[in-house]
Protein backbone atom coordinates (compact mmCIF):
# COMPACT_ATOMS: atom_id res chain seq x y z
CA UNK A 1 0.00 0.00 0.00
CA UNK A 2 1.40 3.59 -0.84
CA UNK A 3 2.32 5.53 2.26
CA UNK A 4 2.36 9.01 2.78
CA UNK A 5 5.39 9.49 5.63
CA UNK A 6 5.53 12.59 8.11
CA UNK A 7 6.29 15.69 6.44
CA UNK A 8 9.11 17.85 7.28
CA UNK A 9 8.49 21.63 7.12
CA UNK A 10 10.82 24.86 7.48
CA UNK A 11 9.96 28.48 8.16
CA UNK A 12 12.47 31.52 7.18
CA UNK A 13 13.99 33.45 10.25
CA UNK A 14 12.15 36.53 9.18
CA UNK A 15 8.73 37.14 11.25
CA UNK A 16 5.75 39.97 10.64
CA UNK A 17 3.07 39.85 13.05
CA UNK A 18 -0.74 41.05 12.11
CA UNK A 19 0.00 44.46 13.86
CA UNK A 20 3.45 44.95 12.69
CA UNK A 21 1.37 44.33 8.51
CA UNK A 22 -1.80 46.43 9.47
CA UNK A 23 0.60 49.27 10.63
CA UNK A 24 2.56 48.76 7.17
CA UNK A 25 -0.99 49.47 5.01
CA UNK A 26 -1.71 52.23 7.45
CA UNK A 27 1.29 53.36 6.17
CA UNK A 28 2.08 52.74 2.80
CA UNK A 29 -1.32 53.31 1.65
CA UNK A 30 -3.02 56.09 4.15
CA UNK A 31 -4.56 57.82 1.08
CA UNK A 32 -5.72 54.80 -0.18
CA UNK A 33 -9.64 55.16 -0.19
CA UNK A 34 -10.83 51.92 0.22
CA UNK A 35 -8.14 51.53 3.60
CA UNK A 36 -10.57 50.77 6.13
CA UNK A 37 -11.97 47.61 3.90
CA UNK A 38 -8.50 46.45 3.14
CA UNK A 39 -7.69 46.67 7.07
CA UNK A 40 -10.95 45.01 7.93
CA UNK A 41 -10.08 42.05 5.73
CA UNK A 42 -6.49 42.06 6.69
CA UNK A 43 -7.80 41.20 10.18
CA UNK A 44 -10.10 38.70 9.53
CA UNK A 45 -8.27 36.72 7.81
CA UNK A 46 -6.86 35.15 11.13
CA UNK A 47 -3.48 35.36 10.24
CA UNK A 48 -1.24 36.12 13.40
CA UNK A 49 1.86 36.07 11.77
CA UNK A 50 4.12 34.77 8.66
CA UNK A 51 7.60 34.07 7.67
CA UNK A 52 9.32 35.93 5.04
CA UNK A 53 12.72 35.10 3.41
CA UNK A 54 13.62 38.62 4.03
CA UNK A 55 13.30 41.44 6.52
CA UNK A 56 10.40 43.30 5.31
CA UNK A 57 12.04 46.30 4.59
CA UNK A 58 14.15 44.43 1.82
CA UNK A 59 10.95 42.56 0.89
CA UNK A 60 9.28 46.21 0.35
CA UNK A 61 11.21 46.94 -2.46
CA UNK A 62 11.22 46.05 -5.90
CA UNK A 63 14.82 45.49 -7.52
CA UNK A 64 13.68 43.69 -10.72
CA UNK A 65 12.47 40.44 -11.65
CA UNK A 66 15.50 39.16 -12.32
CA UNK A 67 17.07 39.83 -9.04
CA UNK A 68 14.07 38.70 -7.43
CA UNK A 69 14.10 35.21 -9.56
CA UNK A 70 17.87 35.26 -8.15
CA UNK A 71 16.89 35.45 -5.20
CA UNK A 72 14.39 32.59 -5.14
CA UNK A 73 17.10 30.19 -6.78
CA UNK A 74 19.84 31.41 -4.19
CA UNK A 75 17.09 30.88 -1.18
CA UNK A 76 15.81 27.53 -2.24
CA UNK A 77 19.42 26.06 -3.14
CA UNK A 78 19.72 27.11 0.71
CA UNK A 79 17.00 26.22 2.33
CA UNK A 80 15.35 23.09 0.21
CA UNK A 81 18.42 20.17 1.72
CA UNK A 82 17.75 20.17 5.37
CA UNK A 83 14.36 19.94 4.93
CA UNK A 84 14.56 17.08 2.48
CA UNK A 85 16.51 15.13 4.80
CA UNK A 86 14.45 15.32 7.17
CA UNK A 87 11.66 14.20 5.32
CA UNK A 88 14.21 10.89 4.18
CA UNK A 89 14.84 10.69 7.52
CA UNK A 90 11.10 10.18 8.65
CA UNK A 91 10.50 7.69 6.02
CA UNK A 92 13.51 5.63 6.94
CA UNK A 93 14.52 5.99 2.95
CA UNK A 94 17.53 7.41 1.59
CA UNK A 95 18.21 9.77 -1.37
CA UNK A 96 19.37 6.45 -3.42
CA UNK A 97 15.98 4.64 -2.76
CA UNK A 98 14.02 7.73 -4.63
CA UNK A 99 12.74 7.41 -7.69
CA UNK A 100 11.27 10.25 -8.62
CA UNK A 101 11.42 13.92 -7.40
CA UNK A 102 8.19 16.04 -7.37
CA UNK A 103 9.48 19.80 -7.38
CA UNK A 104 6.74 22.09 -6.19
CA UNK A 105 6.40 25.91 -7.07
CA UNK A 106 4.37 28.80 -8.22
CA UNK A 107 6.67 31.78 -6.50
CA UNK A 108 9.88 31.25 -8.90
CA UNK A 109 11.01 29.95 -12.16
CA UNK A 110 14.37 27.68 -12.77
CA UNK A 111 14.94 25.54 -15.88
CA UNK A 112 16.86 23.01 -15.93
CA UNK A 113 14.53 22.67 -12.63
CA UNK A 114 15.69 21.86 -8.86
CA UNK A 115 14.99 18.94 -9.18
CA UNK A 116 18.10 18.36 -11.35
CA UNK A 117 20.06 20.41 -8.86
CA UNK A 118 18.32 18.04 -5.95
CA UNK A 119 20.34 15.28 -8.51
CA UNK A 120 23.42 16.76 -9.03
CA UNK A 121 23.83 18.12 -5.38
CA UNK A 122 21.75 16.46 -3.04
CA UNK A 123 22.91 12.26 -4.05
CA UNK A 124 20.52 10.99 -5.16
CA UNK A 125 20.47 8.79 -8.22
CA UNK A 126 20.85 10.00 -11.88
CA UNK A 127 18.23 7.48 -13.06
CA UNK A 128 15.98 9.72 -10.61
CA UNK A 129 12.73 10.44 -12.61
CA UNK A 130 11.58 14.25 -12.63
CA UNK A 131 8.17 15.74 -11.93
CA UNK A 132 8.28 19.86 -11.90
CA UNK A 133 4.94 21.66 -10.97
CA UNK A 134 4.63 24.64 -11.73
CA UNK A 135 1.30 26.02 -12.59
CA UNK A 136 -1.27 25.00 -10.57
CA UNK A 137 -0.58 27.50 -7.49
CA UNK A 138 -1.95 26.32 -4.07
CA UNK A 139 -3.78 23.19 -5.93
CA UNK A 140 -0.36 21.81 -6.56
CA UNK A 141 0.39 20.01 -3.02
CA UNK A 142 -2.28 17.78 -3.11
CA UNK A 143 -1.86 17.32 -7.06
CA UNK A 144 1.87 16.40 -6.19
CA UNK A 145 0.60 13.81 -3.58
CA UNK A 146 -1.98 12.14 -6.33
CA UNK A 147 1.23 12.03 -8.78
CA UNK A 148 3.30 10.83 -6.37
CA UNK A 149 0.56 7.83 -5.49
CA UNK A 150 -0.13 7.00 -9.20
CA UNK A 151 3.69 6.28 -9.89
CA UNK A 152 3.82 4.06 -7.24
CA UNK A 153 0.68 2.44 -7.75
CA UNK A 154 2.29 2.01 -11.35
CA UNK A 155 5.33 1.21 -9.51
CA UNK A 156 4.60 -0.71 -6.20
CA UNK A 157 8.42 -0.98 -5.02
CA UNK A 158 9.34 2.74 -6.01
CA UNK A 159 9.21 5.69 -3.52
CA UNK A 160 8.91 9.56 -4.49
CA UNK A 161 9.92 12.75 -2.40
CA UNK A 162 7.67 15.55 -2.94
CA UNK A 163 9.48 19.26 -2.34
CA UNK A 164 7.52 21.84 -1.96
CA UNK A 165 8.78 25.27 -1.65
CA UNK A 166 7.25 28.68 -1.71
CA UNK A 167 8.69 32.04 -1.18
CA UNK A 168 5.18 33.91 -1.86
CA UNK A 169 6.81 37.58 -0.20
CA UNK A 170 8.93 37.38 -3.64
CA UNK A 171 5.78 38.03 -5.38
CA UNK A 172 5.38 41.63 -3.99
CA UNK A 173 4.08 44.64 -6.36
CA UNK A 174 4.14 47.41 -5.18
CA UNK A 175 2.34 49.34 -7.82
CA UNK A 176 -0.86 47.04 -7.30
CA UNK A 177 -3.42 48.83 -5.07
CA UNK A 178 -6.18 46.63 -5.86
CA UNK A 179 -8.02 46.07 -2.86
CA UNK A 180 -7.30 42.04 -3.43
CA UNK A 181 -3.90 42.73 -4.22
CA UNK A 182 -3.64 44.45 -0.81
CA UNK A 183 -5.43 41.91 1.21
CA UNK A 184 -2.85 39.58 -0.17
CA UNK A 185 0.20 41.72 1.19
CA UNK A 186 -1.38 39.99 4.55
CA UNK A 187 -1.93 36.65 3.76
CA UNK A 188 0.67 35.02 2.35
CA UNK A 189 3.51 33.70 3.68
CA UNK A 190 6.96 31.28 2.83
CA UNK A 191 7.62 28.04 3.82
CA UNK A 192 9.07 24.59 2.12
CA UNK A 193 8.08 21.58 2.83
CA UNK A 194 8.83 18.06 1.93
CA UNK A 195 7.52 14.67 2.34
CA UNK A 196 8.40 10.79 1.16
CA UNK A 197 5.64 8.40 0.04
CA UNK A 198 6.90 5.17 -0.12
CA UNK A 199 5.27 2.30 -2.44
CA UNK A 200 6.37 -0.18 -0.07
CA UNK A 201 6.34 0.30 3.88
CA UNK A 202 6.82 3.51 5.87
CA UNK A 203 3.83 5.22 8.41
CA UNK A 204 1.61 7.36 8.03
CA UNK A 205 -1.39 7.99 5.60
CA UNK A 206 -2.22 4.89 2.92
CA UNK A 207 -3.66 6.43 0.18
CA UNK A 208 -6.16 4.66 -1.49
CA UNK A 209 -7.82 6.55 -3.91
CA UNK A 210 -7.40 10.55 -5.60
CA UNK A 211 -8.87 12.54 -7.48
CA UNK A 212 -9.22 16.06 -9.46
CA UNK A 213 -12.10 18.60 -10.51
CA UNK A 214 -11.77 21.83 -12.29
CA UNK A 215 -14.98 23.99 -12.17
CA UNK A 216 -15.53 24.86 -15.71
CA UNK A 217 -15.41 28.45 -17.07
CA UNK A 218 -13.50 30.01 -13.85
CA UNK A 219 -9.88 30.19 -15.64
CA UNK A 220 -9.65 33.74 -14.79
CA UNK A 221 -11.02 33.80 -10.59
CA UNK A 222 -7.30 32.85 -9.52
CA UNK A 223 -4.24 33.80 -12.11
CA UNK A 224 -0.60 35.48 -13.10
CA UNK A 225 0.29 38.16 -15.57
CA UNK A 226 3.43 38.32 -16.55
CA UNK A 227 4.81 41.36 -16.74
CA UNK A 228 8.22 43.06 -16.97
CA UNK A 229 8.25 43.25 -12.90
CA UNK A 230 7.38 39.65 -12.57
CA UNK A 231 4.21 37.79 -11.59
CA UNK A 232 1.13 40.02 -10.66
CA UNK A 233 -1.58 38.04 -8.72
CA UNK A 234 -4.99 38.48 -10.24
CA UNK A 235 -7.70 37.47 -8.03
CA UNK A 236 -11.75 37.56 -8.84
CA UNK A 237 -14.10 38.50 -6.01
CA UNK A 238 -15.94 35.49 -6.48
CA UNK A 239 -13.33 33.36 -5.33
CA UNK A 240 -13.94 32.92 -1.64
CA UNK A 241 -17.45 31.33 -2.89
CA UNK A 242 -15.47 28.23 -4.40
CA UNK A 243 -16.55 25.58 -1.77
CA UNK A 244 -19.89 25.91 -3.12
CA UNK A 245 -19.13 24.13 -6.14
CA UNK A 246 -15.93 22.36 -4.73
CA UNK A 247 -17.42 20.34 -1.41
CA UNK A 248 -19.89 18.29 -3.84
CA UNK A 249 -16.51 17.21 -5.22
CA UNK A 250 -15.46 15.93 -2.45
CA UNK A 251 -18.84 14.19 -1.62
CA UNK A 252 -18.51 12.34 -4.75
CA UNK A 253 -14.62 11.45 -4.32
CA UNK A 254 -16.07 9.84 -1.22
CA UNK A 255 -19.06 7.96 -2.42
CA UNK A 256 -16.74 6.63 -5.44
CA UNK A 257 -14.87 4.88 -2.49
CA UNK A 258 -18.06 3.75 -0.70
CA UNK A 259 -16.92 6.70 2.03
CA UNK A 260 -18.81 9.40 3.94
CA UNK A 261 -17.07 12.57 3.22
CA UNK A 262 -19.09 13.81 6.16
CA UNK A 263 -17.85 10.48 8.22
CA UNK A 264 -14.06 10.86 8.58
CA UNK A 265 -11.49 10.90 11.23
CA UNK A 266 -9.46 13.80 9.92
CA UNK A 267 -9.33 16.54 6.87
CA UNK A 268 -6.43 18.20 6.03
CA UNK A 269 -7.72 20.93 3.52
CA UNK A 270 -5.79 23.81 2.01
CA UNK A 271 -6.47 26.97 4.27
CA UNK A 272 -6.48 29.52 1.39
CA UNK A 273 -8.59 31.97 4.70
CA UNK A 274 -10.96 31.28 6.79
CA UNK A 275 -14.23 31.69 4.89
CA UNK A 276 -12.66 28.50 2.92
CA UNK A 277 -12.56 26.43 6.00
CA UNK A 278 -15.87 28.33 7.51
CA UNK A 279 -18.07 27.16 4.20
CA UNK A 280 -16.39 23.47 4.20
CA UNK A 281 -17.98 22.95 7.95
CA UNK A 282 -20.89 24.42 6.69
CA UNK A 283 -21.59 22.55 3.17
CA UNK A 284 -20.20 19.17 4.98
CA UNK A 285 -22.02 19.58 7.91
CA UNK A 286 -18.71 19.20 10.00
CA UNK A 287 -17.75 21.30 12.87
CA UNK A 288 -14.92 23.73 12.91
CA UNK A 289 -12.61 22.05 14.73
CA UNK A 290 -12.57 19.72 11.75
CA UNK A 291 -10.22 21.52 10.35
CA UNK A 292 -7.97 22.71 12.96
CA UNK A 293 -4.74 21.72 12.05
CA UNK A 294 -5.25 23.88 8.57
CA UNK A 295 -6.88 26.77 11.02
CA UNK A 296 -3.64 26.66 12.91
CA UNK A 297 -1.16 26.67 9.76
CA UNK A 298 -2.99 29.89 8.34
CA UNK A 299 -2.99 31.32 11.98
CA UNK A 300 0.76 30.91 12.71
CA UNK A 301 1.93 31.30 8.69
CA UNK A 302 -0.81 32.41 6.41
CA UNK A 303 -1.20 31.32 3.03
CA UNK A 304 1.70 28.96 2.33
CA UNK A 305 0.83 28.14 -1.08
CA UNK A 306 1.07 24.29 -1.85
CA UNK A 307 2.95 23.88 1.43
CA UNK A 308 -0.45 24.26 3.55
CA UNK A 309 -1.35 20.74 3.16
CA UNK A 310 1.90 19.31 4.31
CA UNK A 311 2.22 21.73 7.22
CA UNK A 312 -1.48 20.97 8.60
CA UNK A 313 -0.52 17.28 7.42
CA UNK A 314 2.74 17.54 10.16
CA UNK A 315 0.16 19.06 12.80
CA UNK A 316 -1.99 15.94 12.56
CA UNK A 317 1.19 13.73 12.88
CA UNK A 318 2.22 15.92 15.50
CA UNK A 319 -0.73 15.47 17.39
CA UNK A 320 -1.01 11.57 16.87
CA UNK A 321 -4.44 11.55 17.89
CA UNK A 322 -6.31 9.48 14.87
CA UNK A 323 -6.96 5.77 15.90
CA UNK A 324 -5.42 3.32 13.06
CA UNK A 325 -6.67 2.82 10.49
CA UNK A 326 -9.00 5.94 10.76
CA UNK A 327 -10.12 7.00 7.73
CA UNK A 328 -9.22 10.70 6.39
CA UNK A 329 -8.87 13.64 3.40
CA UNK A 330 -6.56 15.58 1.59
CA UNK A 331 -7.35 18.17 -0.63
CA UNK A 332 -5.50 21.15 -2.26
CA UNK A 333 -7.79 24.19 -4.33
CA UNK A 334 -6.17 26.55 -6.42
CA UNK A 335 -6.06 28.31 -9.96
CA UNK A 336 -8.79 26.67 -12.61
CA UNK A 337 -10.20 26.43 -10.37
CA UNK A 338 -8.93 23.42 -9.26
CA UNK A 339 -9.23 20.56 -6.76
CA UNK A 340 -6.86 17.80 -6.31
CA UNK A 341 -8.34 14.91 -3.50
CA UNK A 342 -6.93 11.98 -1.89
CA UNK A 343 -8.52 9.50 0.39
CA UNK A 344 -6.55 6.88 2.84
CA UNK A 345 -5.83 5.46 6.41
CA UNK A 346 -4.01 6.75 9.26
CA UNK A 347 -1.32 3.58 10.16
CA UNK A 348 -0.26 5.69 12.63
CA UNK A 349 3.07 8.05 13.19
CA UNK A 350 6.67 7.90 13.87
CA UNK A 351 7.59 8.80 17.16
CA UNK A 352 7.22 13.01 18.03
CA UNK A 353 10.02 15.12 17.00
CA UNK A 354 10.69 18.34 18.72
CA UNK A 355 8.44 21.25 17.27
CA UNK A 356 11.24 23.75 16.72
CA UNK A 357 13.46 20.81 14.78
CA UNK A 358 10.13 20.42 12.95
CA UNK A 359 9.52 23.67 11.81
CA UNK A 360 12.74 25.88 11.13
CA UNK A 361 15.82 24.80 8.60
CA UNK A 362 17.97 27.08 7.61
CA UNK A 363 21.38 25.70 7.22
CA UNK A 364 22.38 23.63 3.59
CA UNK A 365 23.05 20.06 3.64
CA UNK A 366 24.23 17.84 1.36
CA UNK A 367 23.26 14.55 1.22
CA UNK A 368 25.43 11.77 0.31
CA UNK A 369 24.77 9.07 -1.92
CA UNK A 370 24.43 6.70 0.99
CA UNK A 371 20.86 8.49 2.86
CA UNK A 372 20.16 11.45 4.20
CA UNK A 373 22.63 12.24 6.85
CA UNK A 374 26.27 11.11 4.69
CA UNK A 375 -0.93 40.37 -7.47
CA UNK A 376 -3.89 42.75 -8.61
CA UNK A 377 -7.57 41.77 -8.47
CA UNK A 378 -9.66 41.69 -11.20
CA UNK A 379 -12.02 42.53 -8.82
CA UNK A 380 -12.86 43.66 -5.18
CA UNK A 381 -12.57 40.20 -3.37
CA UNK A 382 -15.14 39.23 -0.78
CA UNK A 383 -12.79 37.87 1.36
CA UNK A 384 -9.45 35.46 1.62
CA UNK A 385 -8.53 33.48 -1.75
CA UNK A 386 -8.22 30.12 -2.12
CA UNK A 387 -5.85 29.55 -3.70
Amino acid sequence: MTTLCRPAIAVPEHIITLDETLELARTLHADHEQLGLVLRLIENTGVKTRHLVQPIDETLRHPGFEKRNDLYTLEAKERVPEVVRRALEHAEVTAQEIDLLIYVSCTGFMMPSMTAWMINSLGFRTDTRQLPIAQLGCAAGGAAINRAHDFCRAYPEANALIVACEFCSLLYQPTDLGVGSLLSNGLFGDAIAAAVVRGKGGTGMELERNGSHLVPDTEDWISYSVRDTGFHFLLDKRVPGTMAMLAPALRTLAEEHRWDVTDLDFYIVHAGGPRILDDLSRYLSLPPETFRFSRATLTERGNIASAVVFDALARLFEEGQVPAPGTGLIAGFGPGITAEMVLGRWTGAPPSHDRARESVGFAPAGLSSGGPDAGRPTAEPAAAPAG
